[in-house]
């Protein structure tokens, strides 16, 4: 079942699909490790959900929920 990033519960380890081409950050997040096939890990969440910090190639990174809903996750 795909979905964005932004709307998987903490401690969920997921798979990343795609990123939207319509993001005009997508290059960033491809830089920094975000592609697809990669194992991503939803590690915290502030408490009104933004931001969201995840878990990827053994290093912490913290997303805007506006960028985390552009990756999609299976």
């Amino acid at each position: 079942m795909a979905r964005g990033l932004n709307e998987v519960s903490v401690g969920v380890k997921t798979k990343v699909t795609s990123i939207s081409r319509e993001s005009n950050v997508r290059r960033r997040l491809m830089d920094m490790g975000i592609v697809p096939g990669i194992q991503i890990q939803v590690s915290g969440k502030a408490p009104l959900g933004d931001p969201i910090e995840v878990l990827i190639r053994g290093y912490k990174l913290t997303l805007r929920k506006a960028e985390a809903m552009y990756i999609t996750v299976e």
